[in-house]
């Protein structure tokens, strides 16, 4: 754990230190506990359709931390807001993902490497995708092959993204090098919903993972399971006890993130609960929680607020004929000026209907907060701002905003700064933002067309693995 001084060129005064770390190395002794929390059983399942390695990690050798070594967070306080300390949780700092996605891509690569070197037996890793969990899969693959823990023929990986990621996606040595491109393709699907890769995929698993192992010997892991991803995300908790303990603070927080299925809230939570239970902090100073999200995809907010994803429980937009955008005034929750009442602000947040809308109802029903809606107008009238705070940074937003690719970090700003505005957070409260993911056309090369193979249907998902 490190501390850097950090200056705000802005204000050309000093901040306090930014708090750095490794979120799962630094952790690796309280995981067991995390999977004992969150898995009720953790034994590997090899039967074809429904395999799962099981959760027994690697002993910590100097490969596997290499390995780890991607694992980089830290916490950083940027400034006051109307009376509300701002710090970020940065989860994005792995050049090769720039998203929180590392952590628990990371462990699922890992399990798959205890079991490779247990068993003998290979495995194809098979995950639909927005974009950002396809890119963590795959990189942490591609690392695990270059830190020596398997080679390329004992672990691949095959994403499935909708057409509209497809500039997210990013191109590697999984698809510059002709060998591990046929090992690892990516699929992109043209269908007209970008949640059907969850379906398609599903489909593909069912349908042909016994024809994959008795024909490869391979073992097809269909990981899109919340489990892989909660796991991971409880690290979250344990580095905030290190940074800053919710115990010591002067003042309540309020917890920030930009989501689609909050995942990581769910595993923030839990890490908390593998703390509280161990004495290590106390329920009475959990966080409370605040949920952003955009118009396309607003069905979290909709279901704490209303119990229903029912989108008749939106508000009206009327477009303003002089500016040509439209606005609404009925619900503070939503966005009060915005370019297109349905707008997609990032193909990222593609979620609808999220099976763990409930649970986070609960957390936040149990521990405070609320849910706000934000548009790129919005996110625009923020930028400014947000680009000070981060100036000092070792990743500055850049001045031109049509730059920006993913939108996460920008969306959980704007989100906090109209909340505390609208008096939607406790006027008492600290507000920590998770930084769960920004990144530029400046910060990777995208995919190329020969490394994408483009596919409609099961067959055409079969045709492209079997092949």
């Amino acid at each position: 754990m490190t501390a850097s001084p950090d200056l705000d060129s802005a204000a050309g005064s000093a901040k306090p230190a930014a708090i750095s770390g490794n979120l799962l190395l630094d952790y690796y002794d309280l995981l067991p506990g995390a999977v004992a929390a969150c898995v009720p059983d953790p034994a590997p399942v090899t039967t074809p359709g429904a395999f799962a390695p099981g959760y027994e990690l690697p002993d910590l050798d100097d490969q596997v931390r290499e390995y780890f070594a991607a694992a980089s967070v830290s916490w950083r306080p940027l400034g006051e807001y109307r009376g509300h300390r701002i710090a970020l949780l940065d989860l994005a700092q792995n050049p090769g993902t720039n998203t929180t996605k590392t952590y628990p891509s990371l462990l699922i690569v890992a399990r798959a490497v205890e079991f490779i070197r247990r068993t003998g037996q290979p495995i194809m890793i098979f995950s639909p995708t927005s974009a950002n969990k396809g890119t963590a899969l795959r990189d942490a693959v591609l690392r695990a092959i270059q830190t020596g823990l398997v080679t390329p023929e004992q672990l691949r990986i095959v994403v499935l993204a909708p057409s509209g990621g497809q500039a997210k996606l990013r191109s590697s040595l999984l698809s510059t090098d002709s060998g591990l491109r046929e090992l690892n393709p990516v699929l992109v699907y043209d269908g007209q919903e970008p949640e059907g890769v969850k379906a398609l995929g599903k489909e593909f698993a069912g349908g042909h993972a016994v024809a994959l192992r008795n024909t490869f010997g391979l073992h097809l892991w269909y990981s899109l399971d919340l489990r892989n991803y909660v796991v991971a995300d409880t690290a979250r908790a344990f580095f905030e006890r290190t940074a800053a303990p919710t115990d010591l603070a002067d003042r309540p927080r309020t917890h920030v993130h930009a989501v689609s299925s909050a995942f990581g809230m769910l595993g923030y939570h839990a890490g908390r609960e593998v703390l509280e239970q161990a004495g290590l902090a106390t329920s009475r100073t959990r966080p409370a929680t605040l949920l952003v999200q955009h118009l396309a995809t607003p069905d979290m907010v909709l279901h704490l607020l209303h119990g229903s994803f029912d989108r008749q429980n939106m508000p009206g937009y009327q477009r303003d004929a002089e500016s040509g955008r439209f606005t609404q005034a009925v619900d503070q929750r939503f966005p009060a000026v915005t370019d297109d009442p349905a707008e997609v602000l990032d193909p990222t947040f593609y979620s609808r209907r999220p099976v763990t809308s409930e649970k986070m109802d609960q957390i936040i029903g149990c521990y405070g907060g609320d849910g706000i809606v934000v548009s790129r107008h919005e996110c625009l009238g923020r930028y400014a701002r947000l680009s000070d705070w981060l100036a000092g940074s070792e990743r500055p937003l850049p001045p031109d905003v049509n730059q920006v690719r993913e939108w996460s970090l920008v969306m959980a700003f704007t989100g906090a700064l109209n909340a505390i505005d609208r008096g939607l957070v406790k006027p008492d409260h600290d507000i920590v933002v998770h930084g769960s993911g920004w990144y530029t056309t400046a910060d990777y090369a995208p995919l190329p067309d020969e490394a994408v193979v483009r596919v409609s249907t099961c067959d055409d998902v079969a045709a492209a693995v079997m092949a």
